[in-house]
């Protein structure tokens, strides 16, 4: 499958992160002290900057890699309107002396999504530190280890068929650009792969709602959380893209959506560009050879003038 890149970019030279981290304070309610991500305001990546730099042996783009979620479509809202769903579905009121459903805020899950990864390890964290909820499936707070088990595994399912609804429905479109570039990579030769830390089923799922199931079927390798032990920021499922596309990792280019994203490239040896969304876009992104907030403008060939002008600080 295909997709498509270019915006006002603003580049940057590599460069090996510091230790990285959050704010241990939050106006949120209830925010787990992280430290795990690094912030800036947004309005740092208002112009293009470029350091002193000293260009390094020329790169050829061979291989364009993109993650899915985030990436080819914004779909930590998606995740947010099914767990609200489910919430209101089962009456969930947390805390339990609260007047109506749970619902969580743009706002709050715009943080929350970056903070605590995976659903179920959302809402037991959620409820642990907000009281466990009521709800249809307990009329009282459940106090057992099984008890609470259930009650976060069949919201889990629920809104599991939910968000798959949402996205089957033709409601949701990829991102702005994404086909074109995807189109264009295949159109010049280009190895063309997809790989997400979600599960196989659920970027299936996506993939093939959202960039149709020919193109789907036309990538060159498509790997997801469950093909490789460890998941980003660990670097293996990039590692092992580059294995099966046969390419040398530092002839790959990876789109990705986070910091979490950008570590997982780099420290498998590969380039990358961000193109952010508004729950990533305070995030540190200096390691990225450019930032674009979305890839609507974004051509093949500036991606390959990217790679091959790719320079580090001396």
């Amino acid at each position: 499958m295909a997709v498509s890149c270019n915006h006002s970019a603003i580049l940057f030279s590599p460069s090996t992160a510091g230790s990285s981290s959050v704010s241990s304070s939050s106006s949120l309610i209830g925010f787990p002290r992280f430290q795990t991500l690094r912030f800036k305001s947004r309005s740092v990546y208002s112009k293009s900057r470029v350091s002193p730099v000293s260009a390094l042996p020329s790169r050829s783009l061979e291989a364009l890699i993109f993650d899915c979620d985030g990436v080819i479509l914004e779909s930590e809202n998606l995740h947010r309107q099914a767990y609200n769903d489910a919430f209101s579905y089962f009456d969930v009121r947390c805390p339990p002396s609260s007047s109506e459903s749970l619902n969580w805020s743009l706002e709050f899950y715009d943080k929350f999504q970056n903070l605590v990864g995976g659903g179920k390890p959302k809402m037991r964290w959620y409820f642990k530190e907000n009281g466990w909820p009521t709800s249809t499936i307990f009329e009282s707070p459940p106090e057992n280890d099984d008890d609470r088990a259930k009650l976060i595994d069949t919201l889990q399912d629920w809104k599991t068929e939910r968000y798959k609804e949402i996205i089957k429905s033709g409601s949701v479109e990829p991102r702005p650009g994404v086909i074109r570039l995807m189109d264009e990579a295949k159109a010049a030769g280009k190895k063309l792969a997809v790989c997400s830390a979600a599960t196989k089923s659920s970027v299936i799922l996506c993939l093939e709602n959202l960039i149709d199931i020919e193109r789907f079927q036309g990538l060159d390798c498509f790997l997801a959380g469950d093909d490789v032990k460890e998941k980003k920021p660990d670097p293996s499922i990039y590692i092992t893209a580059a294995e099966k596309l046969g390419v040398s990792v530092k002839d790959c280019l990876v789109i990705e959506d986070s910091v979490i994203g950008l570590q997982a490239a780099t420290k498998a040896g590969m380039s990358c560009v961000i193109t952010y969304t508004s729950s990533t876009s305070d995030q540190d992104f200096n390691d990225a050879i450019a930032v674009y907030p979305d890839l609507s403008n974004v051509k093949l060939k500036d991606l390959e003038t990217l790679l091959q002008t790719i320079v580090t600080a001396a």
